[in-house]
C-alpha cells in the first residue's frame, strides 16, 4: 500500500499549508462527520513553538469549504492555562470567525486508558472525552525537536494535547515567566542528567498531571506515545515548517528558516517522511517504531509517495538534535514486544 506525503516550499505561510491540504483533499471525506476536531500545539507562549495563527487560519478555510458542521480548535495546553493560549495567539476571534468552538481539553470528561510506569506496572492515565469521540481529528503544529522523544510531530502532538491535566485548567500552575525562571537556574549539565530522569520519574508518580505522568523514562513514554495513539490517532496530519525548532526543543529551541509544509491522512507516513526531513532515522524514534510495529500507518519510505512543487531532497536538512539527544537513543527494552503483542490482541 502506497500513500501520499504532500510537501509544499513557498515564501508564504498561509499559502504554503493551504496547498498541502489542496493536494490531499482527495484522500479524506467529510460527509457524514458528526464532528470534526483541530487540534493545535500550544505548548508555551513562545510563538516558534506554538500553531501560528496562519497555519490554523489556512487549515480552517480548507475544512469549512467542505464542511458544515460542529467544529472544534481543542487543546489541553501543558504549562499555561489553556484559555491564556487561545487569546495569546488570537485563537478566539478566529474560532468567531469560522463558527468553530475553542474546548480546552483539560477541563474535559475523562476517558481512562491504561499505560505503564516506569516498573512496567499497569498505570491509568486520562484522555478528553472529546477527542476521543471526535470522527474527524486535524493536527496541525511545528515540527520540533523534542527533549525527551527526540522529535515532536503530528502524533505526539494529539496524544500529549488529549492528556489531561486539571492543574492548569483550574490556574493553579506558575505563570509561564516563573517557569522560565526556574529552569534558567538549573545549568544544563544537570537539566539532561541521569539523576534529573530520576526526580522527574519520581514526580511523575504523584502528580495530578497527566501530562506530567506520562514521563517515566526514555523507554516508557515511547511505548505509552504508541499505546495511547490509536484512541486519538489524527485522519489529517498538517505539519506547519515554514519557521521549524531545532536544538533543545520543544519550547526552548533555535529557529530554522525552512518554508515547508506537509500534510497527508497517514499521520505516520507524514511524521516518519519529516522526520528524515530533519535528518533523523524514524527507526530510532521510540514511538514512530512501535507505531509500525502496531500497524496504525506507513513508515517504510518506498510506500509512501510525495506530491508538491518541491523534491525532499531540496529541503532536507540536519536539525541540531536536543542536547540530551544520546541519551533519548536510549529506548529500547526487551519486555516492549511483550507488551506490543498484548496490545495487539486487545
Amino acid at each position: 500500500m502506497v500513500t501520499t506525503v504532500a510537501l509544499i516550499q513557498g515564501n508564504d505561510r498561509y499559502a504554503n499549508v493551504r496547498a498541502v491540504l489542496d493536494l490531499v483533499a482527495g484522500d479524506i471525506a467529510f460527509e457524514g462527520r458528526r464532528q470534526v476536531l483541530i487540534k493545535p500545539n500550544l505548548v508555551s507562549h513562545r510563538q516558534l513553538s506554538a500553531t501560528h495563527p496562519d497555519a490554523l487560519r489556512a487549515v480552517l478555510d480548507f475544512v469549512r469549504a467542505r464542511y458544515a458542521g460542529p467544529l472544534l480548535i481543542a487543546e489541553g495546553a501543558a504549562l499555561v492555562n489553556t484559555w491564556q493560549s487561545f487569546a495569546h495567539f488570537g485563537y478566539e476571534a478566529l474560532a468567531a470567525r469560522y463558527d468553530a468552538v475553542l474546548v480546552d481539553l483539560n477541563a474535559d470528561e475523562a476517558v481512562p486508558v491504561q499505560v505503564y510506569d516506569r516498573r512496567l506496572r499497569p498505570k491509568t492515565l486520562r484522555l478528553a472525552r472529546t477527542v476521543v469521540e471526535s470522527d474527524l481529528r486535524i493536527s496541525v503544529g511545528p515540527p520540533k525537536t523534542h527533549d525527551t522523544v527526540i522529535v515532536t510531530l503530528a502524533i505526539k502532538n494529539m496524544v500529549m494535547g488529549s492528556l489531561i491535566n486539571p492543574l492548569v485548567a483550574a490556574r493553579e500552575v506558575p505563570r509561564p515567566d516563573s517557569l522560565s525562571s526556574l529552569d534558567r537556574l538549573v545549568p544544563p549539565w544537570l537539566r539532561f542528567s541521569a539523576p534529573a530522569d530520576w526526580v522527574m520519574a519520581r514526580m511523575a508518580e504523584h502528580n495530578l498531571s497527566d501530562k506530567f505522568a506520562m514521563h517515566q523514562g526514555y523507554p516508557v513514554i515511547n511505548l505509552n506515545l504508541a499505546m495511547l495513539a490509536p484512541w486519538v490517532w489524527p485522519h489529517l496530519a498538517v505539519l506547519d515548517g515554514f519557521e521549524a525548532m531545532e536544538g533543545p526543543g520543544p519550547t526552548k529551541g533555535d529557529p530554522l528558516d525552512w518554508r515547508v509544509a506537509l500534510a497527508g491522512t497517514d499521520a505516520l507516513a507524514v511524521d516518519a517522511f519529516t522526520a528524515r526531513l530533519m535528518g533523523f532515522d524514524p527507526e530510532q524514534i521510540g514511538y514512530l517504531h512501535y507505531c509500525q510495529r502496531l500497524g496504525l500507518g506507513v513508515a517504510d519510505p518506498a510506500a509512501i509517495k510525495t506530491a508538491g512543487n518541491v523534491a525532499p531532497e531540496a529541503v532536507r536538512r540536519q536539525f541540531k538534535p536536543h542536547p540530551g539527544y544520546r541519551r533519548q537513543l536510549k529506548w529500547r527494552f526487551e519486555a516492549a514486544n511483550r507488551l506490543l503483542r498484548k496490545a495487539q490482541q486487545v
